[in-house]
């Protein structure tokens, strides 16, 4: 097997710049109890005006105050992780969340879906960026030996046991992932290395070290297995983004919305389903949660197609109260099945495909202002098709040729020369409900090429009367 491990160096940062609308605006992570603030990590903007992580906020403060402060919340970088977890369960069915800030994937099995690991590798890292995350990855035969190499390696990828021992020998004592204690007792030693380490005899290491030393470093080599807890994704998603100020216009809800519309994507894309309804909570200062209902006809988990129909609801809605927060809460997760497409698609680049034009139309203009029709269980032409919910969807009830365009009343067929291809076709029908007709059918030509339905009612002699156009 091979394993590769995603470190997150700057979780917890990431997970709130992607979160602000300016990127390059200082931001600082603050800790520590209220009488003594430290600087827990600064973005690269921070750190030009002379910030640094571990700094005390009032050293900070006094050097300047051009720069943005928000509380390091651990229950915050978890849910980052759990959501990265996520997408990368669409890559590997074998993901763990055993170590702090860091996605352990199986990979090995995922090649030959993915393509040759420097392919699939870039795949990872494009997406990471995109989503606005910084990394480093790195493969081994195990995973713990993968966790201990992305300390010090990026993009280093070792494929068999042989050379992972000379990889794992070069490694600096104190970066092979034993605590500090031991490490610091291995440096006193005048031991540097981990190969330095690994040529002392093992009984020696047994006496002076306690025996979990020796556990960790055989599970580093692969000579001891590691149990690991596979993440499982949950089957609601459900995630909050606090605002900096109070909002309380549209507009300013939309760089919000569209960030919990994209994790929202991420999500589904993992757990291979679509979303078919979804609830925004805008979160007022005062008073209960404006709840924004977002409903689809069916499964869909396009991030683009998702926010404009999230934002053609919430645009229609007025705001009652500034907003201090926006929740996002999907339940209803239904297994997504990709709508067929041609090898050649031959619409017009601008064109939408008709399920997401559908879901636009109804987002903006509200779901009672588009109707669908629908086949009814009626051989009378003008019953035979009932205006309904446009999600209904049949095909004509007979396999005869029925017209697409029927007049809304019959008219006298004055033009001469009419030919007749086929018919009569005898309809009787409706004597339930006490519009009872007898009718024989025939498919005309008219002299310039058009076709058309004719009825003439049994038992009369005259006029046909016609009853639609065909295309």
């Amino acid at each position: 097997m091979l394993w590769a491990c995603v470190l997150l160096p700057q979780l917890a940062l990431d997970g709130v710049m992607r979160r602000r609308a300016d990127p390059d605006e200082p931001l600082a992570l603050i800790t520590g109890s209220a009488q003594r603030r430290v600087l827990q990590t600064v973005n690269p903007a921070a750190r030009a005006l002379g910030l640094y992580p571990g700094q005390p906020l009032s050293a900070a403060q006094a050097m300047t105050r051009d720069f943005a402060m928000v509380d390091y919340d651990p229950d915050e970088v978890e849910r980052w992780q759990q959501l990265l977890a996520a997408w990368a369960y669409r890559f590997s069915s074998q993901v763990s969340l055993k170590y702090p800030r860091v996605l352990m994937m199986e990979i090995e099995s995922s090649l030959g879906l993915f393509g040759p690991w420097p392919v699939f590798e870039k795949r990872l890292r494009d997406e990471l960026s995109a989503m606005g995350f910084s990394h480093r990855i790195v493969v081994a035969p195990n995973p713990a030996a993968a966790r201990v190499l992305a300390n010090v390696h990026d993009g280093f990828a070792v494929t068999t046991r042989e050379t992972l021992r000379d990889a794992l020998k070069q490694l600096p004592i104190d970066r092979v992932g034993l605590n500090r204690e031991v490490a610091t007792a291995f440096t006193r030693m005048g031991l540097h290395t981990l190969q330095q380490v690994l040529a002392l005899p093992r009984n020696t290491l047994a006496r002076r070290f306690p025996a979990q030393v020796l556990q960790h470093l055989d599970t580093v080599l692969g000579d001891r297995a590691l149990a690991l807890e596979c993440y499982l994704p949950p089957d609601f998603f459900d995630t909050r983004i606090e605002l900096n100020f109070d909002v309380e216009s549209h507009q300013a809800l939309l760089f919000p919305l569209k960030r919990l519309i994209c994790d929202l994507a991420v999500f589904l894309a993992g757990r291979d389903s679509g979303v078919q309804r979804f609830v925004l909570h805008l979160e007022h200062v005062e008073g209960a949660d404006t709840q924004v209902q977002v409903g689809l006809l069916s499964a869909e988990r396009e991030a683009t197609m998702l926010f404009e129909l999230a934002r053609g609801r919430l645009e229609q809605i007025q705001v009652p109260a500034p907003v201090r927060a926006v929740r996002l809460l999907a339940r209803d997760l239904p297994r997504f099945v990709p709508t067929h497409r041609e090898l050649f698609d031959e619409r017009p680049q601008q064109a939408l495909p008709w399920d997401q034009l559908r879901e636009r139309l109804r987002a903006r203009l509200g779901d009672e202002a588009v109707s669908g029709v629908h086949a009814h269980a009626d051989h009378r032409p003008e019953c035979a098709w009932q205006p309904g919910s446009v999600a209904k969807s049949a095909g004509p009830l007979l396999a005869a040729p029925r017209p697409g365009w029927l007049l809304r009343e019959p008219q006298p067929v004055t033009e001469s020369g009419v030919r007749i291809l086929a018919g009569p076709e005898r309809i009787e029908s409706g004597w339930w409900d006490g519009a009872d007709v007898r009718r024989d059918y025939y498919l005309i030509e008219t002299r310039s090429g058009q076709r058309a339905w004719a009825f003439q009612s049994v038992g009369e002699d005259g006029t046909l009367l016609l009853q639609g156009w065909f295309a």
